[in-house]
């Protein structure tokens, strides 16, 4: 057994958590020339970003795109040496199964809200469509402090709109429920646009009009060859290259306070005394770790939920396939298939077709908030769902080489209405306690550089800089959707 560390390491700093946000905060922490280490419960390191192998190509097992329009994640990956590896998807063209058919995804939306009826023209009804012209008509529909996304849309431009586009897409980021989702937390502009306009077509118009005029050019989304599984990794790294000790299967069980202003962190038989401690984990187990100094803040985070689902990854010969174009299509719930998307990761991103010119690579994602009976089901069940659900959209009836089911346990935290208030009170009781900050997924955002922004944000905190805290609390990232299959 390990003897035990019991002197005071002036200038370190724990990092609780081996995710892409503790990491970043590892990462941003060196800059700064304090001493870090890294404390990883699992046997593994990069959380809900995992790389792998099926068929002998290279896929990500996790999230496998990133938001190139934010620049945290894009410039960390550069900063790591990523720089060459960048690659934006080879089609941004995806699809809707909605309706008996795959229908190209409508744009002129804001993660499925339209400025126009003519925008969802092919997925609507003539009835949907109708609904929505009488957005122009309608009295105002005051949002208040938050409101649920769904219930707004809805009762501003009717249920299919949500039912039919907002739904998916907002699935695919959450895997939640539309009409329980934050349009506060997760849909930003959307809800300070709603705050100054009586239309929401009109706020929406106002939006796209403000984006074209910033003249945003290159990819929305950014991927990396090897697949963006490989960016934590890469980062971990970096991180020991410059002299951060990074430990896996190193389960934090105790986080106490020490006289005057540090810390005692006990992992194991290990003991570290540290100056700042930052808490890089899912909100169950900071609340543990919060509960005996930060009482208030652990019961808090105890209260947000997470949804859960599985990645069904199939490999199959190109010779038995015959996909449509693009890079995958969505599912809205209310059309009453199992799977919520599927990416054609091969056509997405040219690295695994490169790899394997002869292989052809699908992901389907299973699962949403709620839905808990489906993923009870063993391995070779969703696979078949899956392979049902693809044959009746695409008409693929092959038999794959090899397929890989990836089950992501409370992956994805819930933004529910007041979700920016719950986040507000967290991290005003963590103020309190000198040396403490926490980031992570369940905070501002469930992107990659959301996750990297707030753990920027919380060194920032360690250092006695609340100013990118208060911004991300006040103005949260918004996570949009890559195509399909995120």
């Amino acid at each position: 057994m390990r003897e035990a560390q019991t002197r005071t390491e002036t200038g370190q700093v724990v990092v609780i958590g081996g995710g892409i946000a503790g990491l970043a905060a590892a990462h941003r922490l060196l800059d700064t020339g304090r001493r870090v280490t890294v404390l990883e419960a699992s046997d593994r390191l990069g959380g809900k970003l995992l790389p792998g192998r099926i068929a002998d190509v290279r896929v990500d097992f996790g999230a496998e795109s990133m938001l190139a329009r934010r620049p945290e994640a894009v410039a960390l990956a550069r900063e790591v040496g990523l720089a060459g590896r960048l690659q934006p998807p080879a089609t941004a063209t995806a699809s809707i199964w909605t309706r008996g058919a795959l229908r190209p995804m409508p744009k002129g939306h804001v993660m499925g809200v339209p400025g126009t009826a003519s925008a969802l023209a092919g997925v609507l009804s003539e009835d949907g469509l109708a609904r929505i012209e009488r957005d122009a008509d309608l009295p105002r529909t005051e949002v208040g402090d938050d409101v649920a996304v769904g219930e707004y849309v809805a009762a501003r431009l009717g249920r299919e709109v949500v039912d039919r586009l907002v739904e998916p897409l907002l699935g695919g980021v959450y895997a939640g429920d539309a009409y329980r989702i934050s349009m506060r937390s997760a849909v930003p502009q959307l809800y300070q646009a709603a705050l100054t306009h009586d239309s929401l077509t009109e706020a929406v118009r106002e939006i796209q009009a403000r984006a074209a005029a910033n003249q945003q050019t290159g990819p929305v989304f950014m991927g990396i060859e090897g697949g963006v599984g490989r960016l934590p990794l890469t980062v971990a790294e970096s991180v020991r290259a410059r002299g951060g000790e990074i430990v896996t299967g190193a389960p934090v069980t105790e986080l106490r306070r020490e006289a005057p202003t540090g810390w005692r962190v006990v992992a194991g038989d290990r003991v570290l005394h540290a100056e700042a401690v930052v808490v890089a984990v899912p909100a169950p187990a900071a609340a543990g770790l919060l509960r005996a100094e930060a009482p208030e803040a652990a019961a808090e985070l105890a209260g947000i939920e997470y949804a859960s689902m599985a990645l069904v990854t199939l490999a199959y010969r190109r010779a038995d396939t015959d996909l449509p174009p693009g890079s995958g299509f969505l599912v809205p719930p209310v059309d009453g298939h199992t799977i919520k998307a599927s990416t054609f990761a091969s056509q997405k991103w040219g690295w695994i077709a490169d790899e394997n010119p002869d292989v052809v690579v699908l992901r389907t994602s299973v699962g949403r908030y709620g839905e808990t009976e489906i993923l009870r089901r063993d391995d070779d069940h969703l696979v078949d769902v899956s392979r049902r659900d693809l044959k009746a959209a695409t008409g693929l009836d092959a038999t794959p080489l090899e397929t890989r089911v990836t089950r992501w346990t409370d992956g994805l935290p819930q933004y529910p209405v007041g979700h920016h208030a719950r986040v507000a009170r967290v991290r005003e009781h963590v103020a309190k306690l000198p040396g403490l900050a926490v980031c992570g997924a369940q905070y501002d955002g469930v992107g990659i550089p959301a996750c990297i922004a707030s753990a920027y944000a919380a060194v920032d905190q360690i250092h006695g800089d609340l100013s990118a805290v208060q911004e991300l609390t006040a103005h949260p990232v918004q996570s949009l959707h890559g195509g399909a299959g995120e």
